[in-house]
């Protein structure tokens, strides 16, 4: 009978273990998932802080151009450059102009051209010309290799303010002929006139064509020389001069000479 009532209690008491093993599940669950959320929620403050956080200023980018090319010369100063045609400057190697060229750019002689009020823009086009080796004359390269670039615009706008050269033909033999090669060209060997591109007169065309009247002859002779044999390049020359003849050239640049 005791066997009997033992046996009974077995149900209950399975029962009731079971019921306490789910009493302890539901304990340690629970206080597992509040520490989860607690470990979760700690973080949230710094993050909150990071993204409330400003950015900390960018400096701005440095300029990409260089200050040398922002500076880049754009006109002449006259008065700089009277300064620098009459005295040079020694400390940079600049030798003063005049010594050749003459007071206000009136030569004394046939060697050195006449440069008073030769156009700005051709005279800093043949300077660097002369520095960079395109037009080649020994002496002139030398002094304008000192030259900057601000120099040859400077001495460009002091000269082309000075009076223009004053000269005269010598060779009346030739005066007539000169006249027409200048003034008609010669149309059976294709020569153009030159006072189409220099002018009736010959002050030529402010930044196309060059001052050719009152420039010594001899000079301009020796000009169309170096463009006949090629020394000096220009395309539209270099087809003129190799049409003309000894006697058209001193010709045309004896009757220059006595243009004003």
């Amino acid at each position: 009978m005791l066997h009997c009532f033992q046996i009974s209690k077995l149900p209950r008491l399975k029962a009731l273990f079971l019921s306490l093993c789910s009493i302890f599940l539901l304990f340690t669950s629970g206080s597992a998932a509040s520490a989860n959320e607690s470990a979760k929620a700690a973080p949230a403050a710094p993050v909150a802080a990071a993204v409330a956080a400003p950015a900390a200023p960018v400096a701005p980018a440095a300029s990409a151009v260089p200050a040398a090319i922002a500076a880049k010369p754009s006109k002449g100063d006259a008065t700089v450059g009277e300064a620098l045609y009459n005295s040079g400057d020694a400390s940079r190697g600049v030798v003063a102009c005049i010594t050749c060229h003459g007071p206000k750019g009136i030569s004394a002689v046939a060697t050195w051209p006449k440069l008073a009020a030769q156009h700005g823009t051709y005279l800093t086009k043949q300077l660097k010309s002369y520095k960079d080796g395109s037009r080649a004359n020994a002496i002139m390269m030398g002094m304008a290799a000192t030259l900057t670039e601000q120099d040859m615009l400077n001495l460009a706008a002091y000269l082309v303010k000075q009076p223009p050269p004053q000269g005269e033909a010598q060779d009346k033999a030739t005066l007539e002929l000169g006249q027409l090669i200048y003034r008609g060209g010669i149309a059976t060997k294709g020569i153009p006139a030159c006072a189409a591109c220099h002018s009736p007169n010959g002050a030529g065309i402010p930044a196309q064509y060059p001052r050719l009247g009152g420039q010594w002859a001899e000079y301009n002779v020796a000009q169309l020389g170096y463009f006949r044999d090629g020394t000096r390049k220009n395309v539209q020359m270099n087809m003129i001069a190799v049409k003309l003849s000894d006697l058209e050239m001193k010709a045309v640049t004896d009757y220059m000479a006595g243009l004003h």
